[in-house]
């Protein structure tokens, strides 16, 4: 993730005038506007006050180590396949593994060391998601709490908070599930209705939440309530952490179209959350809100292209095996799957670069979570092309795949709202209104 180390030097009107090395050849690209030098064979692009380096994607020597660590630990310690036997045992099985990496210090790498994380840089984090996907080992249960809860205490939440909530977090002791999505409110978060009302030292919550991920596994939610209606919409939220293990609170699975229930839909009448709950201060619930979405979506990235390009290998050797490898209408669907799978491991990278600048993830994780989405649905449907009626079997797992991915453009936000935000916040286009 470095640029090159030659320097190209410009005076004011934006000639070149030499290069940090000799030998430098020049020609004029685009009827002058865009110059192309080789410099001791690096391409160098001059424009006006502008210059474009190739990017070093070579690993450093420390960086190469740790994969290798990585690497070696997880050869050692993969739990091996999941077991069969439903939802609840699949759960246990991930449970159980995060407990393992935590006690190695693989949980929550990224986090500091004082919150007992590993401190790793946001490159060693991006190689430790790398390898998980490349040894395809399970995800760890409390991922929402990993990636999401954990990072929001660390970045918005008081002293007592962080010492009561991040190490169970990390352990798995205690799984947290996002409280955000309503049924009149989905990937538009400021317009949601649940309201708290201030009581005695506290909030009673009272409204419903659907599409809430592990709900029924969780002693705590992230969530977000309305506690003043007479501001713009936007304002007028706060962002609680709120016991599921309470009677004001119910939980409903809904059960998909692959039979799981992941996902549950939440009553809440009157829940009570202490003021010590509270994370960002009353009235900040957006802006923490936020910091919880580019955390969710900047998670995806170099991990996500790698577990795609996991299953194009093995679309590869299905349409091997039903002789279709020669057929040039596959090939071309395998090749632009293949090209847009490593656009987006080559978009997290550069993602992940701006993130290093500047320290926190920001709106173009939304690009990675809209290429993933699409990407994967079409390898899913091809799929389905290669294999015909085979792989349409309940027990197949390309018919699973095939079903799960429905669910891509919707979860993580709505594809069409990433669009806007892609559209807004990535490329400065006006608003819709």
């Amino acid at each position: 993730m470095r640029r090159s180390g030659r320097t190209v030097m410009l005076h004011q009107q934006g000639a070149v005038v030499g290069s940090g090395d000799e030998g430098l050849e020049g020609a004029a690209v685009g009827g002058g506007e865009l110059e192309a030098f080789r410099d001791h064979g690096v391409t160098i692009f001059v424009r006006r006050d502008r210059v474009w380096l190739p990017m070093d994607l070579t690993l450093t020597a420390d960086e190469q180590a740790f994969r290798d660590e990585v690497r070696a630990w997880l050869k050692d310690n993969h739990p091996g396949p999941a077991p069969s036997g439903g939802d609840q045992v699949q759960f246990e099985f991930e449970r159980e593994w995060q407990r393992q990496l935590h006690a190695a210090g693989w949980a929550g790498i990224s986090w500091p060391r004082e919150y007992g994380g590993r401190g790793a840089t946001l490159i060693e984090q991006s190689i430790f998601g790398e390898e998980l996907a490349r040894a395809r080992a399970p995800r760890p249960a409390n991922v929402l709490g990993l990636v999401m809860g954990g990072p929001v205490v660390i970045a918005h939440g008081t002293t007592e908070q962080k010492e009561r909530f991040l190490e169970p977090i990390l352990s798995a002791e205690e799984i947290w599930c996002q409280g955000f999505s309503e049924p009149e409110s989905g990937s538009d978060l400021a317009s949601l209705r649940t309201k708290a009302v201030a009581d005695n030292g506290g909030w009673r919550i009272t409204g419903q939440k659907v599409w809430t991920t592990f709900a029924h596994e969780a002693k705590w939610c992230m969530l977000v309530a309305r506690t003043d209606p007479d501001v713009p919409k936007h304002k007028g939220l706060t962002y609680f952490l709120m016991d599921m293990e309470q009677d004001e609170v119910e939980v409903r699975p809904l059960r998909q179209i692959t039979g799981e229930a992941e996902f549950n839909e939440l009553f809440i009448e009157g829940a009570h959350v202490a003021d010590e709950n509270v994370v960002g201060g009353v009235g900040n619930g957006w802006m923490v809100a936020i910091t919880t979405l580019m955390n969710e979506r900047a998670g995806l990235g170099a991990s996500a292209a790698l577990g795609l390009a996991n299953a194009l290998d093995e679309l590869v050797e299905l349409a091997r095996e039903r002789d279709l490898a020669d057929d040039p209408i596959v090939r071309d669907k395998i090749a632009r799957l293949k090209i847009g799978i490593e656009g987006l491991r080559l978009g997290a990278m550069r993602s992940l670069t701006a993130t290093m600048k500047v320290g926190t993830p920001g709106p173009e994780g939304s690009i990675a979570k809209l290429q993933w989405s699409s990407a994967n649905q079409a390898l899913c449907e091809l799929a389905l092309e290669v294999g015909g009626m085979e792989v349409l079997r309940r027990d197949s797992l390309w018919a699973y795949r095939f079903l799960r991915s429905r669910a891509n453009s919707i979860e993580g936000g709505t594809s069409d709202v990433l669009r806007n935000i892609v559209a807004e916040r990535v490329l400065g286009l006006p608003k819709l209104r």
